[in-house]
């Protein structure tokens, strides 16, 4: 059986590696100034980016209903089934709609319920893509996907209050009185939505609090406190530099793992601007390098 795994640009996979690992991509639209443009095809990250900071107008968008469905019976020209793995249920009602417009498709189409995105859905998506080499059938993947979408953990660093006050999540008094006291919120992503999880003076503080709470939720949730059989990535928003420092740092207390870099989503970058830092940890069958 011949089963296709499709994710969206939201797990931060790339077009070249969707290529290279045979996982199929659904890149995210977005309107600027009313305009409509897909993550990596007509929009660059520095594109956005450069958008943002001036303030133009960005909204973020559920995948186009008809764009869906075309990719979904262009696959299954070619494959018996497929796996939609969407970004989490608890961030966007995408994943809802297209399990909605699975029903139509006699056990051709299986949409995850994944609760996650960025680098944790990319490994969702890799999973499922070895599970799918392997011989396994759409509902077997999607079942174990499923079974294990809550273990994992994200914790992100916000540099600026900027686009948290601009998209409602704060108060104009509060984001003023935190970027006077020059706060970094950090935020967490558990499966369901955005939360805040504590905040912190500096950048150095900021990231102690997220490798604490990572070593915690090892130790704690996953029984693995040296990482064993867990995947530790790094994502950020256009602070390529700083990652790579606090990779380093990370790579200094789990000598053992292979610690990625990747981009947040755009979807994200939205609401928190540039700057930002992120750590995940994820118990996984499979390994990022293998993919690489």
């Amino acid at each position: 059986m011949s089963v296709a795994i499709l994710v969206d640009s939201n797990s931060g996979i790339t077009p070249e590696e969707a290529k290279k690992t045979g996982i199929y991509l659904l890149p995210m639209p977005f309107y600027i100034d009313d305009k409509l443009y897909y993550e990596d095809v007509d929009l660059t990250r520095d594109e956005f980016f450069r958008l943002q900071e001036e303030d133009h107008e960005i909204t973020t968008s559920m995948p186009l209903v008809g764009e869906v469905m075309d990719v979904w019976e262009k696959l299954l020209e070619d494959h018996d089934q497929v796996v939609y793995i969407p970004m989490s249920s608890g961030l966007s009602s995408s994943c809802e709609t297209a399990i909605m417009l699975s029903e139509d498709y006699e056990g051709k189409v299986f949409v995850v319920n994944n609760q996650r995105i960025s680098v944790t859905q990319k490994l969702s998506a890799y999973e499922a893509k070895r599970m799918a080499d392997e011989g396994k059938d759409a509902s077997e993947i999607r079942d174990y996907l499923e079974k294990t979408k809550l273990e994992s953990t994200i914790y992100i660093m916000v540099d600026t209050l900027k686009y948290l006050k601009k998209g409602g999540r704060l108060t104009p008094a509060v984001a003023a009185i935190g970027t006077l006291l020059r706060i970094k919120p950090v935020l967490t992503i558990q499966g369901e939505k955005l939360d805040r999880f504590a905040q912190a003076r500096t950048l150095k503080q900021a990231k102690q609090l997220m490798v604490d709470a990572i070593a915690a939720d090892l130790k704690d949730r996953f029984n693995a406190p040296d990482a064993s059989g867990c995947v530790i990535s790094i994502a950020h928003t256009q602070n390529q530099a700083e990652a790579e420092i606090f990779r380093d740092e990370l790579q200094a207390i789990y000598p053992d793992h292979h610690i990625i870099i990747n981009p947040l989503p755009l979807s994200i970058s939205c609401h928190i601007g540039p700057g930002a830092l992120a750590v995940t940890a994820t118990p996984s069958f499979v390994k990022i390098e293998d993919f690489e």
